[in-house]
Formats: C-alpha cells, structure tokens, sequence
C-alpha cells in the first residue's frame, strides 16, 4: 500500500550525520542533504509559477494550479539529487531532460511536459539553444552561475513539507519510447517512488552501511528506482559518477568504497572490454543490479571483480512484476510475482502454452508459448502517462496492464523475456524509435527508400541497422551518410543505424511496401553489400567483408549469444 513519501523518507534523515551524498569534491551528510533540499524547495517555491507562460498567455495542456514540473538538464553532479529532494519536500515533479536527445526530436519531447522552471548548467543551455521548449530564458537556473551558491544559501530554512503533499502527489516524469516513435513521459507519484524505495532496498539488498555508485544517468528510471529511493530508504551513501565510464568505473568505486551499482547490459560488457588486470579484484564491490546482462558477463564479471549481478525487469511505468528465485535458469526472468502477471495471446487474451525448450534454450512452440506480458490486475497501479490519453489507453485495455513486451514461460513456471513488440529498439537500456530513425535516413535526397529495425548486440540488447534503396547508377559513398546524418538535429547519439544494407531493389510486398520482417530476419547476414559504422569522433561507414561477418558471430558466440543468429 502506498502510503509513504519520498517527503516523509527525507525528513526522516534529518540529523542523521552519515554521509548521505558524496561526490569527488564534498561529501553531505544526510541531514545536510536533507537541508540543502529545502532550501531549493524555498527556491523553487518563489520561482513557482502555474497555468502560464512568459507574457501571461495560457499553458497548451497545464491548468492553472497544475502541478510544478521542473526540468533537470544536468549530468550526475549532487545539485540533480538535492533538486530531487526539493521537489520531494516542495510537491513539485521533476523531469528529466534525456542529455541524448537532440533538436527537435528533444523540443517535442520537452515541450511536451509543460515546464515551469529549468534547472541546468552552461553545457545544458547550449544544447537547448535555438530550441522553443516553452521557457522563457528568465525561467532558467543555472547552477554553474557565480550567484547561484548565495541564491540557494539565501533560502536557508527549516526543513518540512509542503502540506500539498501526498503519496498521490505526482514527484517524477520519466520519458520513455513508444510504438509511434512520439516520446511519452511516464508519470511516477511519491507513493509509488517510495514504495519502490522500501521494496527493491530488500529485493536488491541494499542495506544502511552500503556505498550506492551511481553512474547510469539521473534521468532514467534505472539510476531513481533502484538506486537512489532504496539508497534514500534505508541510508545508505549515494556516491556519483558524473556519467558512465568504462575505464573510471574501477577508480571510481575504489576512491567511494562503493559496495553496490546499478547498471545497463551494455555498460558491463564495456567494463569487460577493459584489459584485465591482475587486481581486478581488488575492490569493495558486493553485487548489482541491472538489466539485460548475459549469463556469460554476469559469470566473468563475478570473476574479475568478485560482485554477483543480479537481473530484474522492470519499466518507468510499472515494476514488481517478476520475483527472483535462486532455482530460475540463467535467463530466465525469474518467477510471475502474482497470480495476474502471465504472458498471453493479445488477439484472444488467452494464456499462452508452456515453452517446450530444446538443449540450447531455444523455444520450438514460439507460436503457441510467445506472447505480451500483461498484469491482469495492475491496472490499478499504472499511473498513466501525461497529457497522452492514448498511450494510457494502449496500456490499459479490457481492465488489465499490458507491458507491450513480449515474454514465454517455460513448464517449470519460468518467466523469459521474448523482446519487445511494437516498432521500437532497446539500445543501451534506452528505447529507440525504429520510425523516427527511418524517417530521418529518408529525408537524404539520394534514398529512395528506408526501413529501419534492430538487430540483437554481441552483448547485450540491439543495435539500430537500416536498409536503404538507391536508385541504378548510385553508389554507397555518393551519399556521405555520415555527414547527412550529423546533420540531423533530431536524431539523437544512438539513433544511427550502426548498420547499413544497401540495395538497388530491396524485397518489396505486393503491395509495394518493403519486407520488412525478411530484412529484419536477414540483418548483416545478406549477400548485399552491408556497411557498418566504424571508428569515434568522426566515424565512418565500413563496408563488411566475409571476414567481418565471421569475426562477428565469434563474438555472439563468445558471449554467450548465438542463439540470437538463425
């Protein structure tokens, strides 16, 4: 039952002189975290502004007295988190501004979400500039500016809540992907935060004396949901890393103690990628939690640096779903948490088959076993997304949640993940949308047409590849792809395709639309010529040899893999 607060769990930590948030400059205490967050919630209640903006003109989607959302375009700096606490004590929502985003791919985004306040830096006013996200630049804060040290210390003042607040108060918008492509912000209320908090702090066995190195961005779910709220719910130390670095990661956790993260699949296969050396184990580490690990890195990284990883699923806008259970095979999910959570045909609603797997895990009913993962009573529980009624209405139909990923169970009662359903790619633990990618490789003059879907990473989750047609006459290099598509403001850092088939006749249906399941089943497993992209700070595109595609199966297979080449 949500009856608990983010607020009420600050105001617990009052006088509490252990170290609450440390970064590589100053460490706080908890108290002190407790106290700087109020006078940033002192802040942002005279800033607080309702229902209108610059020039007195209506809001498009917020009434007056809506509530207060304030953007947050920072790295992992502790102003992020003592804004979190401003917001938890004041009853203001924060949202946060996905630094990956760009142009006006990120100005749809953010408009989105009716923003009052941005709090911010120098590098993140840069990446808004030329961009209308519905702020006027005299609603901006930046917490890099000479005055704003004095701004904050001038609003000094006795911690508490504001008496609006509620474990039904709205505290978080989480943006995530969807189907179409348009982002949805997913929204996150304090009752659900610090349940969240209370529960994965003894699902993930984060406990008062652990070090919580936080290095996955502040803005996602995974950094908020399972780190920071179970950290903030038993005391433990939140340390920052202001962003993900494969060769800071060791360092970072030996200058902290840190004895517990939180992760990516992608981000640990980079960790693995690092020379080994013979003191890797050497270090505080304890154990992890994370999504989409291999079974194969989360064995060598329990090798290497001695801390256990454990896997759970999850979404921004449900969790709790799945339960562990020691006995589950390697990649399994682990057990439904409740009777409601099944996996089910979406046409008919009915319970999928058992999975029958064959001796490499392989499904061989996937007709009949694979199917949407759906919580027939947790429609009670998903908060909606804001201001996108029908992106509620996709999520909740006939009474029950429907995650729109899909998942099999096997005849032990094993839950697997099965990938995700909808034109969307899981990269780096992000969504990614396939339709926005293939909308922008078709804005090149030279392409005549596009499609674009994700194929499976050696390591872990996708990879965005594309398949183009030009016309006779045209070859790959005329069309400077890479400048094109650096060109494109809205794509975003992880929306190139980091794989390119080019045809002069792509499989087409009878109705002229191309193939896209034949492409997607295909991959860079095709005799026409594959280009993929090579190389940092000025890639390129490369095109594949044989060699190359060989080499590349080595490492599906060496990481465990395989089974996700036909």
């Amino acid at each position: 039952m949500r009856d608990e607060t983010i607020a009420a769990m600050l105001l617990a930590r009052l006088g509490d002189d252990r170290p609450g948030l440390r970064s590589r400059e100053r460490t706080w205490s908890w108290d002190e975290v407790v106290r700087e967050s109020a006078a940033r919630a002192s802040l942002a209640r005279e800033l607080r502004r309702d229902g209108t903006v610059s020039g007195g003109g209506p809001t498009p989607h917020a009434p007056r007295n809506s509530p207060f959302h304030i953007g947050v375009l920072l790295e992992n700096v502790p102003e992020y988190v003592l804004w979190l606490g401003a917001a938890a004590l004041g009853g203001a929502t924060i949202v946060g501004i996905n630094s990956t985003r760009t142009g006006a791919y990120l100005e749809q985004e953010v408009r989105h979400t009716d923003l009052r306040l941005v709090v911010t830096d120098r590098a993140g006013l840069k990446l808004l500039d030329g961009l209308d996200i519905g702020v006027p630049r005299d609603r901006f804060l930046l917490v890099d500016d000479d005055g704003y040290p004095e701004l904050v210390a001038s609003h000094a003042c006795e911690p508490e809540a504001d008496e609006s607040v509620t474990p039904e108060t709205q505290m978080l918008l989480l943006f995530t992907s969807g189907t179409t492509g348009a982002s949805k912000a997913a929204r996150c209320s304090q009752g659900r935060l610090a349940e969240l908090g209370r529960d994965n702090s003894a699902k993930y066995d984060v406990r008062r004396e652990d070090v919580s190195y936080c290095s996955m961005p502040l803005f996602h779910g995974n950094a908020l949901m399972a780190l920071w709220a179970p950290s903030l719910a038993v005391g433990a130390t939140v340390v920052l890393g202001r962003r993900f670095s494969a060769s800071g990661f060791l360092p970072d956790v030996r200058h902290y103690g840190a004895t517990f993260f939180t992760y990516v699949g992608k981000a640990i296969g980079y960790v693995l990628a690092t020379p080994e050396q013979p003191d890797d184990a050497d270090n505080t580490l304890t154990h992890g939690f994370g999504t989409e690990a291999s079974p194969e890195d989360k064995a060598e990284f329990l090798r290497r640096f001695g801390a256990r990883l454990v896997e759970g699923y999850g979404s921004s806008e449900s969790a709790g779903m799945i339960k562990q259970d020691p006995q589950a095979p390697p990649t399994a999910l682990g057990r439904p948490a409740r009777d409601g959570v099944r996996v089910v045909n979406p046409e008919t609603r009915e319970t999928c088959a058992p999975a029958v797997l064959d001796e490499h895990g392989r499904v061989t009913n996937a007709e009949a076993a694979v199917g949407e993962i759906v919580d027939v009573d947790g429609a009670a529980r998903f908060e909606g997304y804001y201001n996108d009624p029908e992106a509620d209405a996709e999520r909740v139909r006939h009474g029950w949640y429907w995650t729109g990923d899909l998942g099999y169970v096997d005849g032990d009662g094993f839950l697997y993940f099965g990938g995700r359903s909808g034109d969307w790619i899981r990269v780096d633990s992000e969504n990614i949308s396939a339709l926005h990618t293939q909308n922008v490789v078709r804005r090149h003059p030279r392409i005549v047409d596009a499609v674009a879907f994700g194929v499976p990473d050696p390591r872990s989750g996708d990879q965005v590849m594309a398949a183009i047609e030009i016309p006779e006459g045209v070859e790959f290099d005329d069309l400077d792809l890479p400048g094109f598509l650096a060109r494109q403001d809205d794509l975003g850092t992880k929306g190139a395709p980091r794989f390119v088939r080019v045809s002069h006749a792509l499989p087409t249906t009878g109705s002229g639309k191309l193939k896209k399941k034949e492409l997607q089943l295909d991959g860079w497993r095709t005799a026409d010529p594959v280009f993929r992209w090579a190389g940092r700070g000025s890639p390129q595109y490369v095109r594949m040899t044989e060699a190359d595609k060989a080499a590349l199966r080595e490492e599906f297979a060496a990481a465990g893999r395989g089974r996700f080449l036909p």
